[in-house]
């Protein structure tokens, strides 16, 4: 018989199923918000009039150019995926896992702390789903109980790509006005499933990283944030006068169809002109509120931050189509800087040297160093920062280094669990690892000493607190502190050179 609970500020009979792990329930597909029109601002579901609801399935996601995660993860080819059902009108849905114990009947008073789960994907696509289970939460409320410090996680899908960005003539931004639905949602109800809406931590990834700190600025009512891997200053907030090229593109491959307007399109539609547009990232719109967005850390208290070895795998196989002289000039976008940073990066006329130059500087610039601006903002402010560093190797190809979004493979541990703890015992200690940390933050303790510089997963199965030597050893620490000296403006540049259109999940 599927468990059920009856959610009193929902007004609703909840079945759910029982989680794969014992002790767990899981309530897939809640509709946290409605979209009425393509486009609209999301609205709130909050209450259901007593009906009963079927929580047994994933919710769908927003449509998307379908883009195979395991490429990047290096899980086998045969590995298969369920299928993940996309609707742009019922894609604010949202999955809770529970431990039973607190869930109840749905009118205890558990109060336990909160994980809300905002998954990447560059902003165009979903990637690290529950459904998917690279993000399947089961593992992390598991330990969590056995640690004796349970959680509540809640696993949150919204509106991406074209859908989320808008048509430039009304709503903006929507994928955060959906998130901040969801987060409001989760204040109002998550006490129905024995959580305290008033102790939650937000945890995002890449693009979902980029979002958890749009949050923070926004004044999302959250306590913690986790930055995995991304922040805004992965993606700035552009004026939204720069997307309106990319706008045309897409309308005017939809009007060689047939269709009038990207509004009037059919979503099929509108996805394939995305993809023959070659939409392949976005981002988010400025306005008033991000003004300083640099100095703003909103009501958090707490932040855990940190990278993973190779983030710049994403821009690898873009990179290597460039000839020196192409990445040289790129370089020389940075003005008075050019020549340090060529130096520092080893960017000159030998093909390997430079590539690996061009794929370091956007490491260190997007990520590595926004991790040290963001631990010392927080710390500044007279609140805790956690650094970590994260370089464990894959472990169904050791070659693909520790690179982006691996880190999630093993943190979830949703993905062939027992298999992983075979093949590599050493990232399968560093997965329960980490849980063991996040579940500690989550729950308002010290995940590791605040005296420490920063807290190592990896390599070779190794965890453990770090000083300054040895973050050094793992973090191109000099070039950081070059990068902090040149204006911004000046990096970007050079950036641009060599990202722009380079990205792809494919690596």
């Amino acid at each position: 018989m599927a468990p059920t609970i009856k959610h009193a500020s929902l007004n609703a009979v909840l079945k759910g199923v029982s989680a794969a792990a014992p002790g767990l329930l899981a309530f897939r597909g809640i509709r946290y918000g409605r979209v009425k029109a393509r486009f609209a601002a999301p609205e709130p579901v909050d209450d259901w009039n007593g009906a009963e609801i079927d929580c047994q399935q994933y919710g769908p996601r927003c449509p998307q150019i379908p883009v195979g995660v395991g490429h990047l993860l290096r899980i086998p080819e045969d590995h298969v995926f369920a299928h993940e059902p996309e609707d742009e009108f019922e894609c604010l849905n949202l999955d809770v896992v529970v431990p039973k114990e607190a869930a109840g009947d749905g009118s205890k008073e558990a109060n336990l702390p909160v994980l809300i789960w905002v998954h990447g994907g560059s902003q165009v696509m979903t990637f690290g789903s529950a459904a998917s289970k690279v993000g399947d939460p089961t593992k992390i409320v598991a330990d969590s109980v056995s640690m004796g410090k349970p959680i509540i996680v809640v696993s949150i899908q919204y509106r991406l790509n074209v859908f989320a960005y808008g048509d430039g003539k009304g709503e903006r931004n929507l994928a955060l006005q959906d998130q901040r639905l969801a987060i409001d949602w989760v204040v109002k109800h998550i006490a129905g499933f024995g959580g305290d809406g008033k102790n939650i931590t937000l945890m995002g990834e890449s693009a979902g990283g980029i979002y958890a700190h749009a949050q923070v600025v926004l004044n999302a009512p959250i306590k913690r944030v986790i930055l995995m891997s991304g922040s805004l200053y992965l993606s700035f907030p552009l004026p939204s006068a720069r997307g309106q090229a990319m706008l045309d593109a897409v309308e005017k491959k939809l009007k060689e169809k047939g269709y009038a307007s990207l509004k009037e399109a059919p979503a099929e539609a509108l996805v394939q002109a995305q993809a023959e547009a070659n939409v392949v990232s976005l981002w988010l719109q400025d306005g008033p509120e991000f003004q300083d967005w640099t100095q703003r850390i909103g009501q958090v208290e707490e932040l855990l931050v940190g990278d993973v070895e190779y983030e710049s795998v994403l821009w690898r196989n873009g990179i290597e189509q460039m000839t020196p002289e192409a990445i040289v000039q790129a370089f020389e976008q940075a003005g008075d800087a050019a020549k340090d940073l060529r130096k520092l990066y080893h960017a000159g006329t030998r093909p390997t040297p430079t590539k690996l130059a061009a794929l370091d500087f956007v490491n260190d610039w997007k990520f590595a160093l926004p991790v040290r601006l963001l631990e010392r903002l927080w710390k500044t402010s007279g609140k805790t920062a956690y650094r970590y560093t994260f370089d464990q190797p894959n472990p169904w190809q050791r070659s693909a280094r520790a690179h982006h979004a691996l880190d999630l493979v093993l943190l979830f541990g949703g993905l062939d669990a027992d298999y992983l703890a075979e093949l590599d015992p050493g990232a399968a200690a560093v997965g329960a690892e980490m849980r063991a940390r996040w579940v500690r933050f989550v729950n308002g303790m010290a995940p590791w000493s605040p005296a420490s510089t920063a807290f190592a997963f990896g390599p070779l199965g190794q965890c453990g607190e770090i000083d300054a030597g040895g973050l050094a050893a793992r973090r191109r620490e000099r070039h950081l502190e070059f990068l902090e000296k040149v204006e911004p403006a000046k990096l970007n540049a050079a950036l641009g050179g060599l990202v722009a259109g380079r990205i792809s999940l494919l690596n």
